[in-house]
């Protein structure tokens, strides 16, 4: 059955998620929580379309592993459009067209570090470089955004962010519009970067323009011997 490739059962042992991301949340895959949201997700994908495929539900983590997150990108929920969604937020699969929102990101890199990102709106090549790309909610239904709010991924999520809070450090964090700010009120400012801003989505990408995180992160990453991320 094509849901279970994303979650065989409730037990951790069976939940296919990167090995260190795995560890850092294993209380989560034993909360009662957990079992309810799997269930509804596995019902989902078994009875509905849902977005992103099920091999990509966990992307953000897989590509990105626990040590190696240097920057985090908060989004809402998945691409609700046929072949769009990808696991990975504001990304879109390889050959699809970008989404305004994305446009309206790639317009903010050339202005503020003078380069001209990929045509492709597939960004796991940022999140090979330590970019979590991670959406609040894992999944949408077709054509229905907001559609699996309300069912468990906010809790999961919000652990995500927690941890990488508590256990590590120096982290430059990019919380774009109200939902991400306050999704992202967790986070100790004392030790790592945290930049907010307006959604770069069409209603108010005025306000986004102009924020300059990305050339923000990369000093601060250099600041503390990293290297910068490769926003091409």
């Amino acid at each position: 059955m094509a849901a279970e490739v994303i979650i065989r059962s409730i037990d951790m042992a069976d939940v296919i998620i990167e090995s260190t991301w795995k560890t850092a949340l294993e209380q989560e895959f034993v909360s009662p929580y957990w079992h309810t949201l799997s269930s509804a997700i596995r019902t989902s994908y078994l009875t509905q379309t849902v977005y992103p495929p099920p091999s990509q539900v966990f992307r953000a983590l897989n590509a990105c592993p626990f040590p190696q997150v240097r920057v985090v990108i908060l989004g809402q929920d998945p691409y609700h459009g046929k072949g769009q969604a990808n696991g990975l937020c504001f990304s879109v699969a390889e050959g699809i067209s970008l989404p305004p929102s994305l446009q309206n990101i790639f317009r903010e890199i050339h202005n503020d570090i003078g380069v001209v990102p990929y045509p492709s709106g597939d960004l796991s090549r940022w999140a090979t470089q330590g970019v979590l790309l991670l959406n609040s909610v894992l999944t949408v239904l077709a054509g229905k955004p907001a559609s699996h709010a309300g069912l468990g991924w906010e809790t999961f999520t919000d652990s995500v962010i927690e941890v990488l809070s508590e256990k590590r450090e120096h982290i430059v964090y990019m919380l774009w519009g109200k939902y991400a700010q306050k999704k992202g009120a967790i986070i100790d400012r004392t030790r790592n970067l945290v930049l907010e801003s307006a959604h770069p989505s069409p209603y108010s990408a005025p306000k986004f323009f102009g924020n300059r995180h990305f050339s923000q992160a990369n000093t601060y990453l250099e600041s503390y011997g990293q290297k910068p991320i490769d926003w091409r």
